[in-house]
């Protein structure tokens, strides 16, 4: 009975196939959140796959409701003894669509796939692929000692790709009953492939539209044009009026007052590669005075998601009456988030742009979250996992996208450490999703080697 054990037992388990084999099942149950049809396969999932897993690992199940949730979650514990730590997990088997006609010649969304060394199929990166390694590894714990040696409370939901709807309300009346030392879990991407990662947070995020409405419809362009305004030129001179040509925002409110000191040493060591499939990196681009990590983990960042003016797939000569653009930030903390709108609002009046309407959009928000790096439970983490992998894992405070981090730190008070099993590359949301498994047989040993840690003694006190 040693860690070594259990290690090799977890990396046993991919080597003899049976990771695999239960990837492949739970990747085949068709779980699209934003598919209405699929309201069966989510449950399915829950009750077919997540239960009896969990139940096998001695924990008790129930599945839980909310009626602002499109499906149910199940909550799992296994409490051994209530003077342990209790750690807290999380994880969604909900799928982006599946994009079937859209994957490469021999590849399926639904089949758990190999080619060129990698394993493709949808949710083998978000999130199935990811909370399976974590109940492996958890498995292989059990297997080794005999007991975790910590209290473990897991939730599963279904409704993450669609914004996470009930899962605040669940959390917040369920309080007491989900309370922990701490949160681990697993999504997202490591910094790079070869590199285990930690990030302690995520960047917020907020959707919303730019839109014009000039007139109630087109008007020629030679009898008119030089008389009448032209919504799609006012837009463009709108939004370039909120970043600079190189990207830098120019909304005060939309920025930090500076990177905090722990944040920029946590950064200091690390390099965003998005490996060989992944864009180059243009330093020219964003806040300047910041390495390419700190503006997308320490900064804000304003994108474009999409514009439109007039008809692009027949353009007719006429000025357009509307313009529309789909804007979104992504901020971190410091930013608050109720004063994005009216923020953006005074400088488009300011800059003489009050013809420009902003509308939220349906997506939730994500508040933005970090734990200090330089908390006890990171360094304990991050130890954990270097004296497993032989590798320093990189520490980032926060993701560069978003997550519902906030309801784990804000409602549930809880430290909150993610460690992701997947890359940059890994055509998340995309067709073609993949991992490459050496990368998830990393984690499956990187996780064995956390739990048995945090029951192995020794761990921070709160």
């Amino acid at each position: 009975m040693s860690r070594d054990s259990a290690i090799a037992q977890a990396a046993q388990h991919f080597d003899d196939g049976g990771f695999r084999s239960t990837l492949a099942r739970r990747v085949a149950i068709p779980t699209e959140s934003q598919n209405s049809d699929r309201a069966t396969e989510l449950k399915a999932y829950l009750e077919q796959e997540m239960r009896p897993a969990f139940e096998a690992m001695g924990f008790e199940c129930e599945l839980l409701t909310h009626s602002k949730a499109l499906a149910p979650f199940l909550f799992a514990q296994r409490i051994e003894d209530e003077s342990l730590p209790t750690v807290f997990g999380y994880g969604h088997g909900d799928v982006i669509r599946g994009l079937d006609k859209e994957w490469k010649s021999g590849l399926a969304p639904w089949t758990l796939s190999e080619q060129e060394g990698r394993w493709y199929g949808r949710g083998i990166a978000d999130n199935k692929g990811q909370h399976s390694v974590n109940m492996a590894a958890m498995q292989a714990v059990l297997k080794t000692r005999g007991r975790l040696g910590f209290n473990a409370k897991y939730l599963i939901e279904m409704g993450e790709e669609t914004g996470s709807g009930g899962l605040r309300e669940l959390c917040t009346e369920n309080a007491a009953r989900f309370s922990a030392d701490l949160l681990i879990a697993s999504d997202g991407p490591r910094l790079r492939a070869e590199r285990p990662t930690l990030f302690l947070g995520s960047r917020g995020s907020l959707n919303f539209d730019l839109m014009i409405e000039a007139r109630a419809g087109g008007h020629h362009s030679g009898n008119w044009g030089g008389l009448i305004s032209n919504p799609g030129i006012q837009l463009s001179h709108a939004i370039a009026s909120i970043v600079s040509p190189s990207g830098q925002i120019r909304i005060p409110e939309w920025v930090p007052e500076q990177l905090p000191e722990s944040v920029r040493n946590a950064l200091s060591d690390c390099e965003v590669d998005g490996g060989d499939d992944g864009p180059q990196i243009e330093p020219e681009w964003g806040e300047p005075g910041l390495s390419p990590a700190e503006r997308v983990f320490g900064w804000c960042s304003f994108e474009v998601l999409a514009y439109k003016t007039g008809n692009p797939d027949t353009p007719v000569n006429a000025i357009p009456p509307r313009a529309w653009a789909r804007c979104q930030l992504r901020f971190v903390v410091g930013i608050d988030p109720q004063q994005i709108l009216p923020a953006l609002r005074r400088h488009l009046d300011r800059q003489g742009f009050s013809m420009v309407k902003i509308v939220p959009t349906r997506e939730a928000l994500f508040s933005a979250t970090r734990i200090d790096p330089e908390d006890p439970w990171v360094q304990w983490a991050a130890s954990s996992i270097s004296q497993t992998s032989g590798k320093k894992p990189a520490i980032l405070p926060n993701l560069g996208g978003s997550l519902p981090n906030d309801i784990f730190t804000d409602v549930l008070g809880l430290r909150t450490v993610w460690v992701p099993h997947s890359y940059p590359g890994c055509s998340q949301h995309a067709p073609n999703e993949h991992l490459p498994p050496e990368l998830l047989r990393e984690g499956l040993q990187i996780m064995a080697g956390l739990y048995w840690d945090l029951g192995a003694g020794g761990t921070p006190a709160n």
